[in-house]
């Protein structure tokens, strides 16, 4: 039996391009980001040297110190304690004063070290006059330039990556002033012809930073990707829908009339393929989102946000956790490991599922065109879309504000240590890796949750039969009739029947479920000749009554949808991680049922109050 690969761990501080070189090496499919917290847990990637030999490759979460107690940080540092053949220390030349603060306490521990000087090209536009000898002579360990996100001084990395590992030289482990020291060694290594010379960043943040056109730049911004969400992805949503138009056409023709093809084209086409269709949309989220993260301006919007967070009893380190919160909030949970705080972690924890995901998207953007029309501008469209994102975001907010006064304050004070990276051209090839990476991700959900729902859906809706040939009889006669019955006085306070009741009972095992439980409730089928509106689904909502003929969907029934769903936590997968997380169940249900009761709630003040005052 062949003996384990030789085992090489990467530290560094976020945002140094750890991640990048761990991609560039392994080649696996490791999402990047330009802010502290997002590798949040060890990933494992072979690589191989120049001679071919096979190692495995450790990409340890980003920390500033050995001394840190964060749990990320926390697991990084007991990665180091294991004693691995080889620490790649990966430094950001272009800050290399507040970076070589890490290589000096990791060069302490003794193992064999090489320093990968990264990111040389923003360095030296800076000004910078880079001396790779200079550092390795003084740190006693092998400097490799290199420039991670375009593969530069990858091969001669592999190369210094030859074993026996070199150990770093005794002489220069522990100086007496480490401080002096650095500013020593940068003054030799890392000179700055003009010490006062002003970089693009510099001058980018006079703006961006500033406390007016800063808040200006930051509302622009976010505007701007919701208006961009419903304008780009109108084109392949079209194509989508006519697709799986036609492919239930195909059917219908095919087969003949019976259960099998119902199941086909309204169970499994129908369902499935009505969460589909809001497909470019989410990936269009996921695409600003990783812009956001690569280019620089994350950190900006973090700065920004961390006197609201202080407002809030949080910190800006629980930003990050938050705004990857908006695409889902599983990450989301998992980055709160890089809050030192346990109680700002438990509260950014409960308060997560708040920020809108992208699995609640399918349901804004089936809602927010029955209450404006594309053709009214796609603009007020995506006002709308930003209010609702700003109503949970702020009582989202005003939660953390009481529960973490409850919680009392910590027993040490934690300061919030930001780095603001220079701004960098977007990662394009890792930026479209991870937007394919979470649009087949959405897919599998539904070829999965949703599948498997909606087949459940079809069928209680199908069975028992009824002899009537009236469809509205046949479905009440049904089991999904009668369960909606059942629960109709539970949820006729807020505006619905028992039909939306049950959809919006189906979308606690995934929010997106709805979308499809309501196509196999009002018996939709899509259509070749469906082209003046851009969901048959949205047409059978406008036209579906009540009893006594009143519409079913008002515009306040709507918006009372809108805010059930703004609010509920309708997604098992992420109670179970929270739970994971927190080391308890306690907490996770706690969470589920507080926030279910405030949606109902929310829901029942918006539809009876607007009822009172005439709406």
């Amino acid at each position: 039996m062949s003996p384990p690969p030789p085992t090489v761990v990467l530290i560094g501080n976020p945002n140094s391009g750890k991640s990048t070189l761990f991609n560039a090496l392994t080649g696996a499919n490791q999402r990047t980001g330009n802010f502290a917290g997002v590798t949040t847990t060890v990933k494992s990637g072979d690589t191989y040297t120049t001679a071919g030999t096979r190692l495995t490759l450790l990409d340890l979460p980003g920390c500033y110190s050995l001394l840190a107690d964060s749990p990320d940080e926390q697991l990084a540092i007991h990665a180091l304690t294991a004693a691995p053949d080889l620490i790649l220390c990966v430094v950001d030349a272009s800050n290399l004063e507040r970076h070589l603060q890490l290589v000096l306490e990791v060069t302490a521990l003794g193992h064999p070290c090489i320093l990968a000087l990264n990111m040389v090209d923003l360095a030296e536009k800076s000004g910078l006059r880079l001396d790779p000898s200079q550092l390795s002579t003084a740190l006693g360990i092998p400097v490799i330039p290199m420039q991670a996100n375009a593969s530069k001084g990858i091969i001669e990395l592999r190369q210094a990556l030859r074993h026996p590992f070199p150990t770093p030289t005794p002489a220069t482990l522990i100086p007496a002033d480490r401080p002096a020291f650095i500013r020593d060694l940068c003054a030799l290594a890392a000179r700055r012809p003009h010490s006062h010379q002003r970089t693009f960043s510099d001058k980018l943040d006079s703006i961006l930073l500033h406390p007016i056109l800063g808040w200006a730049a930051f509302i622009t911004v976010m505007f701007g990707l919701f208006w961009a969400i419903f304008s780009f992805a109108s084109i392949p949503m079209d194509l989508i829908e006519t697709s799986i138009a036609s492919l239930a056409s195909s059917v219908e023709t095919l087969l003949p009339p019976g259960d099998f093809r119902s199941l086909l084209v309204s169970g499994i086409i129908g369902g499935v393929g009505g969460v589909l269709v809001f497909l470019p949309q989410i990936i269009l989220l996921f695409l600003f989102i990783g812009l956001l993260e690569s280019s620089g301006y994350m950190a900006r919007a973090a700065f920004l946000m961390d006197g609201i967070m202080a407002k809030a009893g949080l910190s800006g380190k629980s930003f990050l956790p938050l705004f990857s919160s908006y695409a889902c909030a599983i990450p989301g949970v998992l980055a709160t490991r890089t809050i030192h705080s346990t109680k700002d972690r438990l509260v950014t924890i409960f308060i997560a599922p708040w920020m809108s995901c992208s699995a609640r998207l399918p349901v804004y953007f089936l809602i927010i065109p029955l209450l404006l029309h594309e053709s009214e501008g796609t603009w007020k469209q995506a006002l709308i879309l930003f209010l609702i994102y700003a109503l949970g975001t702020t009582s989202a907010f005003l939660v953390a504000r009481i529960l973490r006064g409850k919680l009392g304050p910590d027993s040490s004070h934690n300061h919030f240590l930001l780095e603001l990276p220079s701004y960098r051209p977007p990662q394009w090839s890792y930026i479209l890796r991870h937007v394919c990476q979470s649009a087949w991700a959405f897919i599998l959900q539904a070829g999965t949750i949703i599948l498997g729902i909606s087949i459940l859906l079809w069928a209680l809706a199908t069975y028992p039969k009824s002899t009537s040939p009236d469809p509205a009889t046949a479905l009440s006669h049904s089991a999904i009739g009668r369960i909606g019955t059942f629960i109709e006085p539970i949820v006729k306070p807020l505006g619905f029947d028992g039909r939306t009741g049950t959809a919006i009972l189906t979308s606690f095992a995934a929010r997106e479920v709805v979308v499809a439980s309501l196509a196999i409730i009002f018996s939709v089928q899509e259509t070749d000749d469906d082209s003046k509106t851009r969901s048959l689904l949205r047409e059978k909502i406008q036209t579906a009554t009540w009893p006594d003929g009143r519409p079913l969907f008002t515009p306040l029934s709507l918006i009372s949808l809108l805010i059930f769903f703004i609010y509920a936590l309708q997604c098992l997968p992420t109670s179970v991680v929270v739970a994971r997380e927190t080391g308890s169940w306690k907490w996770a249900t706690s969470q589920f049922l507080f926030m279910t009761a405030f949606a109902y709630s929310a829901s029942l003040l918006v539809f009876q109050g607007g009822k009172l005052l005439g709406f």
